[in-house]
């Protein structure tokens, strides 16, 4: 039964059903269709979800190993000596939330070891569906600290604090304000 027909999702993890047709060429390929998800049962509506989630925790997992890797050889620098109180702290914060992410973004591995067999797929997605969002936001964290950082040392603090607000603003309109509008649109205008 679809979703249209009345019947109700699954739980927190539940998405809308996407499949290379809706997608479109592009932000004016019109609303997905409404039976996207006919003849699809909860259970394969629960994997795709999560084979969905792997995909995305895979993507920000590599980012972020990347920029960790890059945060852990910086106080073998010799520059890493001039570097002032404020900056020693972001840089000690920066790496801290860089190795948070990596424990969230594996806890999600410990979910499915602890939860394999159970048939509570539902409660995997769900929990996996909110820790996507944290995660999200604070790697936007990671990356206007790390921009912060480098534009302290290299040019001055004011120019530091502007380039991380400018680049959070951006963060903001490209990961929630365009996909919630991109949302709004494809639901027909409901919240």
């Amino acid at each position: 039964m679809d979703a249209a027909a009345g019947q109700e999702g699954t739980g927190a993890g539940d998405t809308p059903a996407r499949d290379d047709a809706d997608r479109g060429p592009g932000p004016d390929a019109g609303p997905p269709s409404r039976d996207d998800r006919h003849g699809e049962t909860g259970n394969q509506r629960l994997d795709r979800n999560w084979q969905d989630m792997l995909q995305e925790l895979r993507v920000m997992q590599a980012g972020i190993q990347i920029l960790a890797g890059f945060l852990l050889i910086l106080p073998f620098q010799r520059r890493f000596e001039e570097l002032d109180d404020v900056q020693v702290t972001v840089y000690l914060c920066l790496l801290c939330l860089s190795v948070l992410i990596q424990a969230l973004l594996l806890s999600t591995v410990n979910l499915h070891r602890a939860l394999f067999g159970l048939h509570v797929k539902a409660t995997l997605v769900g929990h996996t569906a909110a820790i996507i969002p944290l995660a999200t936001a604070l790697v936007g964290l990671v990356l206007a600290g790390t921009l912060w950082l480098v534009f302290d040392l290299v040019l001055d603090r004011t120019a530091s604090l502007v380039v991380a607000a400018a680049l959070l603003v951006v963060e903001a309109v490209l990961w929630a304000a365009y996909p919630l509008a991109l949302r709004r649109r494809a639901l027909g205008g409901r919240p």
